[in-house]
């Protein structure tokens, strides 16, 4: 089969290779890819994958081989997926608990956005605790988790602060359940309850300046890649939190929660770049660049 591998001298450092099949133990479902979604994350440490392994981790498409112990969808069943690599191939092969099925009318080029970026947004607002009339300002906004997140926290009741890079990425986040949009932390006067923070760097030390006591920062990630220094004493005072964050693994029931927001019109995936993955340099390009406001899709076309 092929897959999208590391490949130091092609452009993006990715070409598609002809690899092995996976074989799927007992408690896994055989699937023909369709479309797989990229993310900052695994682009970003993509060095790090073992030499050999198929990077990703989204993918959505149809099952082909059921598990061999009984349990799981059967062939034929569309699903979306998740793991620690292997998305990026014709074939995967995937646990049980990393799977959720894809209701009828919603679009698998859709669905597969949702896996990292969706359940990030997800989990680290449920990690925030209850947020009906608490203020929640989501840095990065623009991007694939905090697109999710603004109509994350809106569905629950939030008041929404949407920071973005520049003014022309807001376009289209009051739209999703932004109360506010601003460049930067610029004309935040109000301190807030929640940050979900995707930058790092300085902007997360002044977004941690703004929280009310008892506030948290969770930090989700660092696209700044810029150090956070706080100064001297900004740390002490009314119990203020920065809390690290991870996504974790068995994303299954959560995707399905999502795939329902998504089946019932309440969540809106933005996929901002779509093409085949012959042309996987384009969205990395792109995605490095902050150019894309959503993510980058890419369909898995028959060798």
């Amino acid at each position: 089969m092929r897959a999208l591998m590391p490949a130091p001298d092609a452009p993006a450092g990715l070409a598609l290779a002809t690899v092995d099949a996976p074989e799927p133990r007992p408690d896994q479902v055989l699937v023909e890819v369709r479309h797989l979604s990229l993310n900052y994350g695994e682009l970003h440490f993509l060095s790090r994958f073992p030499a050999g392994a198929i990077p990703g981790w989204d993918a959505a498409g149809v099952v082909v081989a059921a598990a061999a112990n009984g349990s799981g969808p059967a062939v034929g069943t569309r699903v979306l997926t998740y793991g620690m690599g292997g998305a990026w191939a014709e074939l995967r092969a995937v646990d049980l608990d990393e799977l959720a099925v894809v209701p009828d009318s919603v679009d698998l080029a859709r669905a597969v956005t949702l896996p990292v970026a969706g359940v990030t947004a997800l989990r680290a607002l449920r990690a925030a605790g209850p947020l009906l009339g608490r203020r929640v300002l989501i840095t990065g906004a623009s991007g694939g988790v905090g697109r999710f997140a603004v109509q994350l926290a809106a569905l629950s009741g939030a008041q929404v602060i949407a920071s973005v890079g520049a003014e022309q990425r807001g376009r289209g986040l009051a739209v999703l359940g932004a109360d506010q949009v601003t460049v930067g932390l610029d004309g935040i006067t109000e301190p807030v309850d929640v940050v979900l923070d995707t930058v790092g760097g300085p902007q997360m030390v002044a977004a941690y300046q703004l929280l009310a006591p008892e506030g948290t920062v969770l930090s989700i990630g660092c696209a700044s890649g810029e150090a956070a220094v706080f100064p001297p004493y900004s740390t002490v005072g009314p119990g203020r939190s920065l809390v690290s964050f991870r996504i974790g693994n068995r994303l299954g029931a959560d995707m399905a929660v999502l795939l329902h927001l998504l089946e019932q019109g309440r969540l809106s995936p933005e996929v901002a770049h779509h093409a085949p993955w012959e042309k996987a340099a384009d969205a990395v390009d792109a995605l490095f660049g902050r150019q894309l406001r959503g993510k980058a899709v890419l369909d898995v076309s028959a060798a």
